[in-house]
């Protein structure tokens, strides 16, 4: 199995993608919870922590970490830290043609992203495609937690505001434990397009239907016309 980063030293550029760019843009988005993971939620219950509380698990967590991919707190409380997401991909998406990368693997190569605790399961979604130059739209894949209790593995399909280094942190460092993994999401045809996008396709079809309509009456208008020419001709009196 490959693996999308090796190491904090050596070829960074060519393996490691670092989110700092593109991921700290926006607000923060809820709070992080406090408590147990279940996995059979798909939605992240949000509970205030602390920065002490934040720090501890924090503290907690870099001790348990064997990989050198430790987590930083901020002063502001927002923490950043690594998470490996594993391509289980039935098919090569699509990718620029001008990008000189190949398209995401399906034989489950791992690759470690750089995030933020506010950071969404939507942007690393993005930031994944974006690091590969995937053309397709992020609707088309999703983002699975894979979790380990009691010698059975579960898999779980998570939220576009879930937000994935609070799971990391909260489940610990081990991948044995909880792991992510983006695959194909099965979405009907309409559903890879924005409300806009639907909107306007729906102004397209009504014009499309008046014009229709329009020519319609125009031509039975014309059948009309002549039928009546033609009745006329016949009841004309000699």
């Amino acid at each position: 199995m490959s693996s999308g980063y090796s190491s904090l030293e050596e070829d960074a550029e060519d393996f490691f993608f670092t989110a700092r760019t593109s991921f700290f843009r926006r607000a923060p988005q809820g709070k992080p919870r406090s408590g147990q993971q279940d996995v059979e939620k798909e939605k992240e219950t949000h509970n205030h922590l602390s920065k002490e509380e934040i720090k501890e698990k924090v503290h907690k967590y870099n001790l348990a970490v064997t990989d050198k991919l430790k987590m930083t707190l901020n002063s502001n409380g927002i923490y950043t830290g690594f998470i490996k997401v594993q391509m289980e991909l039935c098919k090569p998406p699509q990718t620029s043609p001008n990008s000189g990368k190949p398209a995401p693997s399906s034989n489950g190569c791992t690759n470690t992203l750089h995030i933020s605790s506010t950071n969404t399961v939507g942007e690393v979604i993005e930031a994944l495609l974006k690091k590969f130059l995937v053309t397709e739209s992020p609707a088309k894949f999703a983002l699975y937690k894979r979790c380990h209790r009691e010698d059975q593995v579960y898999a779980c399909k998570l939220s576009d505001r879930e937000h994935p280094l609070y799971l990391r942190l909260v489940a610990g460092p081990r991948t044995d434990t909880l792991s992510f993994v983006l695959r194909e999401h099965e979405i009907g045809e309409w559903e890879a397009f924005s409300l806009p996008e639907l909107q306007n396709f729906l102004r397209i079809l009504d014009k499309e239907e008046d014009e229709q309509l329009q020519n319609l009456k125009k031509r039975y208008a014309a059948y009309r016309q002549k039928l009546e020419e033609a009745l006329s001709e016949v009841w004309k009196p000699d």
